[in-house]
């Protein structure tokens, strides 16, 4: 019985703060400035936020699906774990170009930064996304002149976290341009275009390099080194061996919140 007890209070010591928070999502919240018909409806974000007035990191996660599809959605592991997550949605191509997409993603992420109304910390803000998400991740961070366009600096976001995006230019925007997919191509509207050594911190994280969609993890290794090569101070990538472009969100998801606890000063 003694031994219980000393389990039951260490288990309680041991407690997250967080984990005593109580949390509410709101959901299809508008975010944009834009007028037209198509934008209204789409461009809306669900909120996940304490009840309280916690001051938390904030996470916003892009929904991948080749920009052409998908919804928003807040990943299960993130829920109640001590953030303010915000999903967005963004208008898809055809009804839109490459850079309406991206602008989209741009102006959800400077909405982010109201979300101390909700209990986040805008100085704690982080941008994630799997597949298109992670290429929107790394074009609003790196490409400064997208979040510019709302009047916020790329350099205030306290981490970058793509999961598996392309670095080179979008195969769906490749595709409009007549390159096939497998054609290498830089412009800019490739976040390889934007490497730069004052980026926020970067943290890369791919599936394996056999099963992942065609070079995603060799162009990530590329992106790694070319920011280093730059001098990036924290520029990191991750291969989760054994899981294939679509299965590795859902392990990614432990380095997401254990890199947004480690850059937040929590861990």
């Amino acid at each position: 019985m003694k031994k219980l007890i000393i389990l039951f209070i260490v288990s309680l010591i041991a407690t997250p703060a967080f984990a005593q928070i109580e949390y509410v999502t709101e959901y299809d919240v508008p975010y944009t400035g834009k007028t037209d018909d198509y934008s209204r409806s789409r461009l809306k974000l669900d909120i996940h936020h304490p009840r309280s007035d916690e001051r938390l990191p904030v996470i916003v996660w892009f929904h991948g699906g080749g920009l052409t599809g998908g919804e928003k959605r807040i990943p299960a592991q993130l829920l109640n774990q001590g953030y303010v997550v915000i999903a967005p949605n963004y208008r898809l191509i055809p009804q839109v170009g490459v850079n309406e997409c991206i602008d989209d993603a741009a102006e959800a992420v400077a909405w982010a930064y109201n979300a101390e109304k909700y209990g986040g910390d805008p100085g704690r803000l982080f941008v994630s996304g799997h597949s298109a998400g992670g290429f929107l991740t790394s074009m609003v961070g790196l490409d400064k002149s997208r979040l510019a366009g709302y009047g916020k600096d790329a350099d205030s976001i306290a981490g970058l976290i793509p999961f598996s995006g392309q670095v080179i230019t979008h195969f769906s925007d490749r595709k409009s341009k007549g390159i096939g997919e497998l054609t290498p191509y830089v412009d800019s509207n490739a976040p390889l275009f934007h490497v730069r050594k004052d980026a926020p911190p970067y943290i890369i994280v791919t599936g394996d390099a056999e099963l992942e969609l065609y070079g995603r993890y060799e162009e990530n290794l590329y992106m790694w080194r070319m920011m280093k090569l730059n001098g990036h101070p924290d520029v990191k990538i991750y291969k989760l061996d054994g899981f294939n472009h679509g299965q590795m969100s859902r392990p990614a998801q432990k380095i997401l919140k254990d890199e947004v606890d480690r850059l937040s000063g929590r861990k």
